[in-house]
């Protein structure tokens, strides 16, 4: 596909005006009372009112969008922070309110039990179980918790260290993490550390305050806590709280064996009596890191040309995104760390945000975001936006997908196959060790929410336990035991989307299911995993798995069998 075959256009507004310019609540308060007001008579008005509802709803997504993205790409810029918090503290609020009196409207009306139920089912349980959980008194509480979730990032964006002269973000300064020589990790490993341990008081008392206010949220609703409040509120209708328990166990008694055999590997191949928590990332043989790209520009333009050779869609859409300025991919002071895609429903284009420093982690990176990409690219042409709206196990399977079917081009960054396969080795490796910790996260919120009150020094022991279940025992922490029982911190999602993050692992099961099938009939395996992205939300999350070729399922012996296939793809290279 050439690039001018892709011409992203943005949507058409049938029901707002296009000029419309918002700066405050009221300037959108008059749409709001339209819905509310209109008289209903059809099944057909009933249908449009759902679209026009929902165009309304993306011209603000897209607003808030703009308004964190700045924000992010420019954690100084005073005015940027103060447009999100605005619209999070003022607009927002009102929009909550609003979204629920439409919420009762649509419910209470006879016409609204008419609509099919199969295209329907899964509008009609999202905004009953939305509306059952609104609360007036929560709406100003859930203002105030979106503006301190952002400090975070504000607090973790200034953490810089100086090496060989020069100041670096963490980000830069963990790229010396991979380095042969070990006196040089050791020494950036405590400059990282002791930087953390700078702020990690600072960040405690912010946790403390972020798990208060979400248990007063959970009260309100009528909730015991905010772990069961927060499924709920995530519309875990396909699991729960048993299922993520089995989860865990699954993980730890399948892939924990591993980790313990691939580090005693390790520390064979190093010589060396005791694995150090700065001996984990570099290669054992003592080879230099992977240096993949030199720069941004080269980095998205061989991930345009390997895109391209897994589907022709695939590379235009990223060069369409690189066009039109929606990559913002470099590593900077004053930006937030971390990365994302970003759907822009109006645009009908989505950014993606990264802190890119030329490793290898930076192009699973891309490729990651970039699978989120397509799938919002994919799903383009859905109208409501309970279907644009995708629960985390259905958009990270788009991802973590891409990661694993895109391995056999990386050649494009890897021209030597021998590097090619030390990359891909990496990658699986690296799926391998953060299986265990997504567990061990998720775990630990578990923990948290069910134990209200507890102390800095209490979560941080309920840390270090499951690190004894989901760490691997041959890593020597003497000296560093503190930094260790407050590794949780360097995990944002803990602060800004709570109970966000076992999506990864489910959706990671997911895709090496789908790259298990690619082995065998890539073209098959694509063509479902397009047909299933473009479903959106429409369906359930087993049907949307089901539609990509493979199963929604957390038992022991499905997660061994994939385990099983993925250390075998291992041993292979």
């Amino acid at each position: 596909m050439r690039d001018n075959e892709l011409k992203p256009a943005r949507m058409k507004r049938h029901f707002l005006p296009d000029d419309l310019i918002i700066t405050r609540w009221e300037d959108v308060q008059p749409w709001f009372d339209d819905l509310q007001e209109r008289d209903i008579r059809k099944t057909e008005e009933m249908e449009r009112w759902l679209t026009d509802r929902s165009e309304l709803a993306f011209v603000l997504e897209e607003e808030l969008a703009w308004r964190y993205i700045r924000m992010n790409c420019h954690t100084d810029n005073k005015e940027y922070a103060a447009l999100f918090e605005t619209f999070v503290s003022e607009i927002e609020p009102e929009i909550s309110r609003w979204s629920d009196k439409l919420d009762e409207k649509f419910l209470s009306h006879p016409l609204s039990s008419q609509l099919d139920r199969e295209k329907y089912k899964v509008l009609l349980r999202t905004v009953k179980n939305r509306h059952d959980l609104f609360r007036e008194e929560n709406v100003p509480l859930k203002a105030e918790l979106e503006v301190l979730e952002q400090e975070y990032g504000k607090i973790a964006s200034q953490m810089t260290v100086i090496l060989d002269g020069k100041e670096l973000t963490l980000q830069q300064a963990s790229n010396y993490l991979k380095e042969p020589e070990r006196a040089l990790r050791k020494k950036a490993f405590l400059k990282i550390t002791q930087r953390r341990l700078e702020d990690a008081e600072t960040l405690q008392k912010l946790f403390t305050t972020l798990i208060e206010k979400r248990s007063v949220v959970a009260h309100n609703a009528g909730f015991d806590n905010y772990r069961d409040y927060r499924f709920a509120e995530l519309g875990r209708f396909d699991y729960n709280v048993s299922d993520c328990e089995e989860f865990h166990e699954s993980i730890r008694q399948t892939v924990i064996p591993l980790v313990e055999e691939m580090h005693t590997r390790r520390r064979e191949l190093m010589k060396t009596d005791k694995l150090r928590p700065y001996d984990l990332k570099h290669d054992p043989l003592g080879r230099p890191p992977l240096k993949p790209f030199n720069e941004v520009k080269e980095l998205v333009e061989k991930t345009s040309e390997a895109f391209s050779r897994v589907n022709p869609l695939f590379g235009a859409l990223l060069r369409a995104m690189n066009r039109k300025g929606y990559l913002d991919l470099d590593s900077r002071k004053n930006k937030a760390p971390g990365g994302f895609n970003y759907p822009l429903y109006e645009s009908n284009l989505p950014f993606i945000y990264m802190n890119a420093t030329g490793n290898l982690r930076d192009v699973e990176t891309l490729f990651h975001e970039g699978g989120h990409a397509i799938h919002s690219w994919l799903s383009r042409e859905i109208r409501l936006i309970e279907y644009k709206e995708l629960p985390s196990e259905v958009a990270e399977l788009a991802s973590m997908s891409m990661e694993l079917i895109s391995m056999d081009q990386w050649d494009v960054f890897f021209p030597d196959r021998n590097d090619l396969l030390r990359a891909k080795k990496e990658q699986l490796e690296g799926i391998i060790h953060i299986l265990p910790w997504i567990a061990a996260i998720d775990k630990f919120q578990h923990w948290l929410y069910t134990h209200p009150g507890h102390s800095h020094e209490e979560r941080n022991n309920a840390w270090m336990k499951l690190m004894k279940d989901f760490s691997s025992s041959l890593i020597d922490w003497s000296g560093f035991e503190k930094y260790q029982g407050l590794s949780w911190q360097t995990q944002l999602h803990l602060f800004e989307v709570p109970f966000y993050y076992i999506e990864y692992g489910i959706a990671q099961l997911g895709a090496i299911a789908i790259w298990k099938n690619y082995r065998s009939d890539p073209e098959k395996t694509i063509r479902q995993y397009m047909d299933a992205l473009s479903l959106g939300y429409s369906h359930p999350i087993p049907e949307i798995y089901k539609a990509a070729g493979i199963r929604f399922d957390f038992s022991l012996s499905y997660v061994r069998e994939l385990i099983f296939f993925l250390k075998n793809e291992l041993e292979r290279l």
